[in-house]
């Protein structure tokens, strides 16, 4: 899991590319300090797994799914890319919960000053505005970043000068893609939301009841407008 917060911004020093798959080089300082074998690191947002590693950078590998989903497969050697370690259990929880789980891709299609503000507007599918709610979370690249309007298709968000300069930010242009996951919060609730009410008796415990999992699990859309969920 992740919060977010970039720790480094890192270069693509190497990409061999196979049919459908690909590997990185990434060149790094910072957060090779504790590197270890296997350890998952957000390139982008995107988790992936050190496969290889040396003090100024490490290895990893792009399967097939990550290279449809993610920007990862546009990188082109010397791209410079956030980087951040897997959430220790002590460390403090600066941003949200971030799974390094791409939902997809944004388009920037505007991009504005406001005194010290950099305002970013993207678009993005439907699939993915569901998700996004006014004064929520989403990660673009992987840095947590609150949602400050959202239109049919369009959503914008507000980065200080800090966040453009220590992230790749500074160097979008419009036009740009960039990977989005949005908050898995939601996601989850609604599949709770939407999970089936009448339950067929097909998976029944020796006793003749219904597993615990296939039980009604209560949560129901009057119980979440009560509680202020919707």
């Amino acid at each position: 899991m992740f919060t977010g917060i970039i720790e480094e911004v890192g270069r693509l020093e190497r990409i061999q590319r196979g049919a459908k798959s690909a590997r990185l080089a990434i060149a790094a300082r910072r957060i090779t300090e504790d590197l270890r074998l296997g350890d998952s690191v957000a390139v982008n947002g995107v988790c992936l797994t050190v496969t290889d590693f040396q003090k100024q950078g490490f290895w990893a590998d792009v399967m097939h799914e990550t290279l449809n989903r993610s920007s990862l497969g546009a990188l082109q050697a010397g791209s410079l890319v956030n980087l951040e370690r897997a959430m220790a259990a002590n460390g403090r929880f600066g941003g949200h919960i971030v799974a390094g789980h791409v939902d997809g891709l944004g388009k920037i299609i505007g991009i504005s000053k406001d005194d010290n503000a950099i305002w970013f507007t993207l678009q993005a599918e439907e699939k993915i505005m569901r998700y996004v709610v006014e004064k929520g979370s989403v990660a673009i690249d992987g840095i947590s970043l609150t949602v400050a309007w959202v239109r049919e298709g369009q959503f914008a968000v507000s980065v200080i000068p800090h966040t453009a300069k220590e992230t790749t930010l500074g160097e979008r242009k419009t036009g740009d893609m960039v990977n989005l996951e949005t908050d898995i919060v939601g996601k989850y609730i609604e599949k709770l939301v939407g999970f089936p009410q009448d339950l067929s008796a097909k998976a029944t415990s020796e006793e003749g009841g219904l597993l615990p999992a296939e039980r009604e699990s209560g949560i129901t859309n009057e119980l979440l407008s009560r509680c202020g969920f919707l």
